[in-house]
C-alpha cells in the first residue's frame, strides 16, 4: 500500500483540472465582453488599455494570494491551497479552518499532514464552510443591498454606523483568534505583535497615499503589510521563544 502524500499526482490533476476550468471561464467572459465593446462602437485602443490596466491591477491581490498559498503548502502541500485560494477563498478563512480543525483533532499544523483520515477533515471544513457564501450570495445580495439601501435613505447616519458596525464585526471574529494565545505566556504575543506591525504598515501606507497622494499604493498597501508582517514574524519567533 503506497504511502499519502499531500503532493499526489491525482491531487495535481484534480487541481489542474479546477485552474483550467476557471480559466476557460475567463477567456469565455473575456470575448463576449470584447464582442460587446465593439458591438457598441468602442475603440480598440480603449478595448487594449482596460485589459491591461484591469490585469495590472490584479497583480496586487494575486501577491496575497501567493503569500497564502505558500503559507499552506508548508502543512497541506500544495494542490489543495492552490484550488481554495486560486478559485475561492482567502487566507483570513482557509488558515484558521485548517488550524481549527487540526486543533480539534489534537494535532498541530506545525508539519507536513501524512494522514489521509486528517487531510480529508480539514479539506472538508475548508470547503464546506465557504459554501454557504458561494449559495447564499446569488440567492440573498438583492434583499441584502435593499436592506442596506433602505436603512441609509432613511438615516444616512445610522446606515454608516450599521456598515461600520458589520466591519468591525468581522474584524473582531479574527481578532480573537489573535488574542486568543494571550495566556500562553511570551509565544502567544508573537501573534500581537506581527498585527501591530501589520496595522502600522497599513497606517503608514494611508498617510502616503492621502497625504503625499501615492495612488498606486492604494492596490499594495495590503501586500506590502502581509509581507513585512510575515518577514517580521519570521525575524522575532526566535525572541518570543519559538
Amino acid at each position: 500500500m503506497k504511502s499519502f502524500s499531500t503532493n499526489s499526482v491525482f491531487l495535481y490533476v484534480l487541481a489542474a483540472c479546477v485552474i483550467i476550468f476557471v480559466l476557460a471561464q475567463s477567456v469565455f467572459f473575456l470575448i463576449r465582453s470584447i464582442r460587446r465593446a465593439k458591438a457598441i462602437n468602442m475603440k480598440m485602443p480603449v478595448i487594449w488599455k482596460t485589459i491591461g490596466s484591469t490585469a495590472i491591477f490584479t497583480l496586487a491581490p494575486a501577491f496575497s494570494i501567493l503569500l497564502g498559498v505558500v503559507t499552506l503548502s508548508q502543512f497541506l502541500g500544495l494542490p489543495l491551497p492552490w484550488i481554495r485560494l486560486s478559485v475561492i477563498g482567502a487566507i483570513t478563512y482557509e488558515l484558521p479552518a485548517a488550524t481549527s480543525t487540526a486543533k480539534a483533532l489534537n494535532i498541530s499544523l506545525s508539519e507536513m499532514i501524512k494522514d489521509p483520515k486528517i487531510y480529508t477533515a480539514i479539506a472538508w471544513v475548508m470547503t464546506l464552510g465557504i459554501l454557504p457564501s458561494v449559495v447564499g450570495t446569488p440567492l440573498l445580495i438583492k434583499k441584502i443591498q435593499k436592506g442596506v439601501v433602505k436603512i441609509q435613505t432613511k438615516d444616512a447616519k445610522w446606515g454608516e454606523i450599521f456598515m461600520t458596525s458589520l466591519f468591525m464585526g468581522m474584524i473582531s471574529a479574527f481578532s480573537g483568534m489573535v488574542f486568543s494565545h494571550l495566556r500562553e505566556g511570551l509565544k502567544g504575543l508573537l501573534p500581537v505583535a506581527v498585527l501591530a506591525v501589520s496595522a502600522l504598515i497599513m497606517c503608514i501606507c494611508g498617510l502616503l497615499i492621502k497625504k503625499c497622494k501615492i495612488s498606486w499604493l492604494e492596490n499594495y498597501a495590503m501586500p506590502f503589510s502581509m509581507l513585512i508582517s510575515m518577514a517580521f514574524a519570521v525575524i522575532a519567533a526566535p525572541l518570543f521563544g519559538l
